[in-house]
């Protein structure tokens, strides 16, 4: 018997896979692979939500954990897919600049905001008013994160490649039997898939559909990422990351001409040279209404578990909520209430 069945191998499924790991616990992974929206994200980590100059929830201990996990990865995988990197907001007009000055005197903002105006001037972006520059950001290379980690778990005779068929899912006294596979626990960390999961399609996972382009632009020099209605990341070899969309209706993954159409008009606000569409994806993101991930045990079953609704900040938050999801199980410690998914049920049963 193994301590842990994993469905799932996007970054929720291989935080918690890790962090098992990292505890001395038996895996197995098991996962179809359609579900592309760690794969193509963007993996921009930064503790402030720019649009509303508010603070990330638990961002602080968010980040001391997801710097503690990819350090590990990284030496783990021997590969670089943390990259450090600054996030610099590009402002708009004197009554952004003035925003962005009142926001870092907060006290739960000022130690991600810097109050140095940055006016250094990027070939390609015309910039009069300058930038605001947030601290403790970066990227993480996601998709190579992701297959640098399924060929580590198929190397080590943990990983399945096939679909899961919830009808072979017995629940047993003492935990659950799948096919010829035992284990104390499952836990589901299927991203939007969730929505075809018997156990928890109850749970109110919305999903958003986002598009990015990678293009090519010869004259842009970026060393930086610009991030205002949507960010610029820099690749190398005049490469660069764009992105991305929010569409709350289309529930699919592939590119739309209309995606295409709004982050070609937002590239062309920033940027003022020519530019080249390399590639464009689409994919949808696991998110709540609530802004909080779903996490936590099946009432009355204790050995089926979830971790899903990291949204757009999986990079961030899967390591935090794999430990907290960990500890819950092995340790008995108690889930915040915010991402407990109790919270969906009925106020009697809570």
């Amino acid at each position: 018997m193994i301590d842990y069945l994993i469905i799932g191998s996007g970054l929720a499924g291989i935080s918690f896979a890790e962090t098992a790991l990292q505890n001395d616990k038996t895996i197995l992974v098991l996962d179809n692979n359609s579900q592309n929206s760690s794969k193509i994200a963007g993996g921009l980590y930064n503790p402030v939500i720019l649009k509303r100059f508010s603070e990330v929830w638990q961002a602080q201990e968010q980040l001391v954990l997801m710097n503690e996990f990819y350090t590990l990865l990284e030496k783990k995988l021997n590969c670089k897919v943390d990259f450090k990197t600054p996030i610099l907001r590009k402002f708009f007009s004197i009554e952004e600049q003035n925003n962005w000055f009142t926001a870092s005197d907060k006290v739960a903002l000022a130690p991600f905001l810097s109050t140095q105006l940055i006016s250094k001037k990027y070939v390609g972006i015309d910039s009069p008013y300058g930038y605001g520059e947030v601290l403790h950001t970066g990227y993480v290379d996601t998709a190579l994160l992701l297959n640098k980690y399924r060929e580590y778990l198929k190397q080590n005779n943990l990983f399945i490649e096939e679909s899961f068929d919830y009808d072979s899912l017995q629940i047993e006294n003492e935990g659950i039997c799948y096919k010829d596979i035992q284990a104390k626990h499952i836990i589901f960390a299927e991203g939007f898939g969730m929505h075809s999961n018997p156990y928890f399609k109850h749970l109110p996972l919305d999903g958003t559909k986002g598009e990015l382009f990678i293009i090519k632009a010869l004259q842009l020099n970026l060393d930086v990422i610009v991030n205002t209605s949507v960010f610029i990341l820099p690749l190398g070899d005049n490469l660069f990351k764009v992105g991305a969309t929010y569409n709350w209706k289309d529930k699919t993954d592939l590119p739309t001409e209309e995606g295409k159409i709004e982050l070609i008009e937002r590239i062309k606000e920033i940027i003022t040279c020519d530019f080249e569409i390399v590639a464009h994806f689409a994919g949808v993101r696991p998110t709540v209404k609530d802004r909080r991930p779903l996490v936590g045990t099946l009432q009355n079953h204790e050995s089926i578990h979830i971790l899903n609704g990291l949204g757009t900040r999986g990079v961030m938050l899967g390591p935090a909520m794999a430990k907290a999801l960990f500890d819950n199980i092995e340790h008995k410690i108690p889930l915040s209430a915010v991402i407990n998914i109790n919270r969906f049920l009925p106020k009697g049963q809570q």
